[in-house]
């Protein structure tokens, strides 16, 4: 099993101290919490791409370049690309770039991705915005795929042999697609053979697992070797200390805030206590041995061989944090890497073999 740290640069008071930082210092968290995830062994650290509050990750290609100047080993990842509101042209010049500087190191996660205020933005519709988004990645993986495209399109200006440049580096990039509420994105998914990554962050399991259910039906339909299917989940948090009644001392400021958060802005609680929230959502909070358990018990509902956990501290002290992450790699995720299969396909750059040198007629 493979591991993430996954951060959306939400930028909003700390929801224990109340303290807001500054937007200087909350990248300069993002950029210590990407070296921190390399220093343990990390498989990968991911940056959202959101264009609303309180979210500032709207261009994460400069983020990740940032990153990939100051990390060797670790791979990058989006999470998620919107390419339902991005010009798939522009998209692939920021990341073809953004590869070749990275050494190969881009994965891609995509998405429609969520929220009102970034459609409007965009002058994108909620009746257009899954045609935006295929029409959208079919372009883009086709001009990643060849040299010269034509595309009829509806939602830009068509392409007649067009060239884009540069020309890729990993020859095709991986892209993931990510999955929250909608069989659009899972169907997506299934049809180009790609793998899927389940949100799997709000609810309990079970509309995540029928999701996950619904790609296998699918990928199987569109006639894809089942040794290929790859599934990778999230999770809502992570607390993992040495007895449980530690962890859930130090995440209960956390949670408690959260939830008044929640209430006071109107949003749906699902979860009204900690308790419940520990044993029924995906958040990883607990014991080492309680952490693994809970990740096994959704593998068996999601089959899935990559895993990704907050990167952010997220209302827990900096020394919490770190504390959690050092202890999940050193007591949990040795155990899940030797239970659980790895993703069925190299983790190194995707790279084409090369081409034959050209024969000469010449005696």
């Amino acid at each position: 099993m493979k591991f993430l740290a996954i951060t959306l640069i939400v930028h909003r008071p700390d929801p224990v101290t109340g303290v807001l930082k500054s937007t200087h210092d909350r990248f300069r968290e993002v950029v210590a919490s990407a070296l921190l995830a390399e220093e343990l062994g990390f498989d990968g650290f991911g940056v959202g791409e959101r264009h609303e509050r309180p979210f500032i990750s709207s261009a994460p290609t400069v983020v990740l370049s940032h990153l990939a100047a100051l990390t060797r080993r670790i791979r990058l990842f989006t999470a998620v690309t919107t390419l339902s509101l991005l010009d798939p042209v522009r998209a692939y010049e920021d990341y073809a770039t953004l590869d070749h500087l990275a050494d190969g190191r881009l994965d891609l996660i995509i998405g429609k991705g969520n929220g009102s205020a970034q459609r409007e933005l965009f002058h994108v519709t909620p009746e257009d915005q899954w045609e935006r988004n295929a029409e959208s990645y079919e372009v883009f993986r086709r001009i990643w795929r060849e040299d010269k495209v034509t595309a009829r399109t509806r939602f830009r200006p068509e392409l007649t042999d067009a060239e884009v440049w540069p020309r890729p580096y990993q020859r095709p990039v991986r892209v993931w697609h990510g999955s929250a509420t909608s069989k659009e994105s899972v169907d997506l998914a299934a049809r180009y053979g790609d793998p899927l990554f389940s949100a799997n962050v709000t609810h309990p399991v079970e509309p995540y697992a029928e999701l996950v259910r619904h790609y296998r039906e699918r990928w199987e339909h569109h006639g894809h070797d089942p040794a290929g299917l790859t599934v990778g989940a999230g999770s809502a948090g992570l607390c993992v200390a040495r007895t449980t009644q530690q962890a859930l001392a130090a995440y209960r400021p956390v949670f408690e805030s959260n939830l008044a958060f929640q209430r006071a802005t109107g949003l749906p609680v699902v979860f009204e206590t900690l308790e419940d929230f520990a044993a029924r959502s995906s958040a990883l909070i607990g014991s080492p041995q309680q952490v693994i358990e809970k990740v096994h018990r959704y593998h068996e509902r999601f089959g899935h061989t990559v895993q990704h956990l907050p990167a952010d501290a997220g209302g827990l002290t900096d020394t919490q944090h770190r504390d959690s992450l050092e202890r999940f790699q050193s007591e949990v995720a040795p155990v899940l890497r030797q239970d659980i299969p790895d993703p069925p396909f190299d983790w190194g750059p995707v790279l084409a073999p090369p081409h034959p040198a050209p024969v000469s007629d010449a005696p």
